[in-house]
């Protein structure tokens, strides 16, 4: 059985046939350019000191617990967890993609479905990346269910991109073609708050022409458009030069966005994700309206007192329950209680 003693914890994070190539964490530099950051599910490994693996064997081979992600039409998830089981892993399982959207197109087909349920029920355990995301795991076991936000590097100097001088506003979704997304209509909104105070707004585009010229269609004023791919910290020093980054997500995600502006020491404003109701819960768009958020961003760029408040008040709630700390500490003792 893998340790799980406090002091020896590390996490094996399973991304079955995944793109990512192994990476381990702590042995290696995270902030250096050729590796991936630590966020999203790389998260989990990285604050246990642990590693990101596609190949069952390697997990294996590590000789410490097991978090697998479910993907795809998981059959490749199906037999990790088979490998797993017969090598005497605790092994927890994670849906890779959690968004709302993303977990009905998933289980919309009846055999995908059946799959999910089994692998689910096989598993010594599941993690949950979304309170939504826990009901649903909790619909085919009862116990050895847990909810752990995504951590992130919150204690970290590495990761502290704060910035004294900022303007504009930040567009913190990308995505034309996800309803839930609402990227549209948060750009309408932001040329609308940019003309009530002659903030500049940035967008990413990478939808290409597509994007290019729904852009246009908005009509702005005072708009920077990237429109190619940057590497991690180059994005997150993009986001930490604007008075707030704005978004009308609803899609029930983990909160990358506002994971992303917690390193950046600001504000997110509007979205239903994870993070967002965490850190930010005075400014996220859970149980408000656009125009509440509306109303909300422009009081926030004016009033820079009020935003550096939000701003604090988020890092506090991210270093007393986001931080790699906290997190590495959550995942050790659920994992020592399935051993126990």
């Amino acid at each position: 059985m893998a340790s799980v003693d406090a002091e020896n914890f590390r996490l094996a994070v399973l991304n079955p046939a995944g793109r990512d190539p192994e990476q381990y964490f702590g042995a290696t530099d995270a902030t250096a350019a050729n590796v991936h950051p630590p966020v999203n599910f790389h998260a989990y490994a990285a604050c246990t000191g642990g590693a990101v693996f596609r190949e069952t064997r390697r997990a294996i081979a590590s000789g410490w617990p097991v978090l697998v992600l479910l993907r795809g039409d998981f059959r490749a998830t199906e037999r990790a967890l088979s490998e797993l089981k017969k090598a005497g892993r605790i092994t927890v399982v994670s849906l890779k993609e959690t968004g709302a959207h993303q977990i009905a197109q998933q289980l919309s087909d009846a055999a995908r479905f059946a799959r999910f349920a089994k692998i689910v029920s096989d598993a010594n355990a599941c993690i949950a990346t979304t309170p939504e995301a826990t009901e649903l795991f909790r619909a085919f076991r009862r116990e050895a269910v847990a909810f752990l936000p995504t951590p992130y590097p919150i204690e970290d100097e590495n990761w502290n991109w704060a910035m004294e001088d900022r303007a504009g506003i930040f567009v913190g979704t990308r995505e034309f073609d996800v309803p839930s997304r609402n990227h549209l209509t948060a750009l309408l909104a932001a040329r609308k708050l940019s003309e009530a105070t002659k903030e500049p707004v940035t967008v990413y585009n990478l939808n290409g022409r597509k994007g290019a010229r729904l852009l246009a269609q908005v009509g702005f004023e005072k708009i920077r458009v990237r429109e190619k791919r940057v590497r991690y910290r180059a994005y997150l020093g993009d986001l930490a030069r604007h008075k707030i980054v704005f978004q009308l997500d609803r899609s029930r995600v983990p909160g990358q966005v506002a994971g992303d502006t917690l390193l950046c020491r600001g504000v997110c404003v509007g979205g239903d994700g994870a993070i967002e109701r965490i850190a930010f819960p005075e400014a996220c768009g859970d149980k408000r309206s656009d125009d509440e958020l509306i109303e909300i961003a422009l009081r926030l760029l004016r009033n820079d007192e009020e935003r550096r408040a939000i701003a604090e008040r988020g890092t506090r709630i991210a270093q007393e329950k986001l931080s790699f700390r906290v997190g590495r500490e959550n995942l050790w003792r659920f994992f020592a209680e399935l051993a126990g």
